[in-house]
């Protein structure tokens, strides 16, 4: 079972004029942006975990990032990193796994070797879904778009114990999903008037499911707020 639920204060983004944290004191730090679909990963794993206490939320402003994140932080100037034990790492999937590997609470890996090969598949895969839908919103959106869902769909079938894609446990494939079909969905629906989940019994009652995780609940963006920053970045008139 996941950890209890915590209703934590979350800290104001800090950026350009803010102050950089202490480096390597001890303290365990994710630093993420509130609307990363990637850092979100990581944010949703650590709730899932209980790590309330053990890794500290420091959020970044993007559009106004501050000068000492790149430079004394993490060179790649992108969200999410981790600070922990004197190094900074980041990719949010080699973050989920690490996560996974080194901190207490709930295991969100499966045992079966089936699942476990899966798993790797799936994981493997979410960069080229990403990939689809994101390159989608340039051209025929709703028609290059939908086979990345159909192959979500077809994954849910795998394993009939569900609802989730290794079955009836939440595992780390579906916290390396969940942020992007969150924002895929809102924005698709959004500005093509697309439902992803038209057709697709398996992905409706996933998207129902993870909906109802605790650990996922605080994470999550207003549609209104993905539909503009997508629009933003995705429909500007160059």
């Amino acid at each position: 079972m996941a950890a209890a639920i915590v209703n934590e204060h979350l800290p104001t983004p800090l950026d350009a004029t803010s102050e950089q944290p202490p480096l390597f004191d001890g303290i365990t730090r994710l630093y993420v942006s509130y609307t990363c679909p990637f850092a979100q990963r990581v944010w949703i794993l650590r709730n899932y975990k209980g790590l309330h206490d053990k890794i500290k939320l420091v959020p970044i402003d993007l559009q106004n990032r501050p000068a000492w994140y790149k430079e004394k932080v993490y060179h790649e100037n992108k969200v999410p990193s981790l600070e922990n034990n004197g190094k900074v790492i980041g990719e949010s999937l080699d973050l989920i796994k690490y996560v996974e590997s080194n901190f207490e609470g709930p295991s969100l890996q499966p045992n079966d070797s089936a699942k476990k090969e899966f798993a790797e598949e799936l994981l493997t895969y979410s960069d080229t879904f990403n990939k689809i839908v994101f390159t989608s919103f340039k051209g025929d959106t709703v028609k290059e778009a939908g086979p990345a869902f159909d192959h979500l769909e077809n994954a849910l079938h795998k394993f009939n114990d569900g609802p989730f894609f290794l079955g009836h446990e939440l595992s780390l494939v579906d916290i390396a999903y969940i942020p992007f079909v969150e924002k895929f969905q809102a924005f698709l629906s959004g500005v093509w008037n697309y439902d992803i989940t038209a057709g697709r019994p398996k992905l409706t009652k996933w998207i129902e499911e993870v909906n109802k995780i605790d650990a996922y609940k605080p994470t999550k963006t207003d549609p209104k707020v993905i539909v503009e920053l997508f629009s933003a970045r995705f429909l500007a008139k160059h």
